[in-house]
């Protein structure tokens, strides 16, 4: 647990080597992003490192950034949260409107106002805005060139604490013009790390030397069985892409309609997890292809 955080709920839950209750949280805004199916381990990830400070490289419809708010609030916690972004696209991505920043910004501004900041700029330029060694979590999904992403990471990297725990997303994406795989296969060498293969991939590298055990005992079932921890997460996210499959066909007024009921329902999840939902949670397929990772972490805990 974070020096500085309050005690809640979610602590009575232990964390079992990558994969616990906050893994089966559902997503509070649906929104289009290649990011949706890393959703469960975001969740998980917060509930682990419990950050300080949180920023975020390339934010677009917020998807991503609202999936840490959200774990954030539920936690508790008196995390910064900050995304980064011109609110333009770019050539690979693709280039957007200004209803894209302006939906970003009526989010933030109603759920997550006490703990979100939405700097409109370039990283380099954002760069001066944080300490040398005050980010504990950085998430770098901005454009995907390899000299892109390495000056990403390069120009932040003095801002890194000794908790930091950095996040790649495309890591798993070949087109001609992405080469965030070949920087990470560079970077992944030089630090305990694992990476996702579905939704395009995501790379998590344990750069602090002081990172939360939680993350060391993740880090650790991955390795020991980086197939099953793969397919566990890749199960649990489809269940959350099936989500947005639903609406993707219906008009804007049924997508309005949609996501209120999701509202409703979320607020009724969000009053606490009853014995009939985790049993439910341990039901589960992810639950059960999860099974040995728990075993092994509960071994691992036993061994320190």
């Amino acid at each position: 647990m974070g020096k500085g955080h309050a005690m809640t709920s979610d602590d009575s839950t232990s964390v079992e080597a990558g994969f616990g209750s906050a893994s089966f949280w559902e997503p509070r805004h649906l929104a289009p992003s290649a990011w949706r199916e890393h959703a469960p381990f975001g969740y998980w990830l917060i509930s682990a490192t419990r950050p300080r400070t949180i920023v975020e490289l390339g934010t677009h419809n917020g998807f991503s950034f609202f999936v840490f708010a959200e774990a954030v609030k539920r936690l508790g916690l008196g995390t910064r949260l900050f995304a980064i972004d011109s609110w333009q696209g770019d050539d690979q991505a693709g280039f957007y409107g200004e209803d894209v920043y302006q939906s970003v910004v009526r989010i933030a501004s109603k759920d997550y106002a006490d703990s979100t900041e939405l700097i409109r700029s370039y990283f380099s330029d954002a760069v001066s805005r944080f300490e040398d060694g005050s980010i504990d979590l950085l998430h770098i999904d901005g454009r995907h060139g390899y000299e892109d992403v390495r000056e990403d990471f390069e120009t932040y990297r003095p801002k890194l604490s000794s908790r930091a725990v950095v996040v790649f997303h495309d890591t798993h994406e070949f087109q001609p013009t992405f080469g965030v795989h070949k920087f990470w296969g560079e970077l992944s060498l030089t630090a305990p790390s694992f990476e996702f293969h579905h939704g395009h991939g995501l790379g998590v590298l344990a750069f602090g030397a002081e990172v939360p055990r939680e993350v060391r005992e993740f880090l650790a079932a991955g390795a020991a069985d980086p197939v099953r921890m793969r397919r566990a997460y890749e199960v649990r996210g489809a269940e959350v892409s099936a989500l947005f499959a639903q609406g993707e066909h219906l008009t804007e007024l049924e997508k309005e309609n949609a996501n209120l009921r999701h509202e409703l329902l979320w607020r009724d999840a969000a009053l606490g997890q009853s014995r009939a939902e985790l049993d439910q949670v341990r039901a589960s397929t992810s639950w059960r292809l999860t099974a040995p990772l728990r075993f092994v972490g509960r071994k691992l805990r036993r061994s320190n």
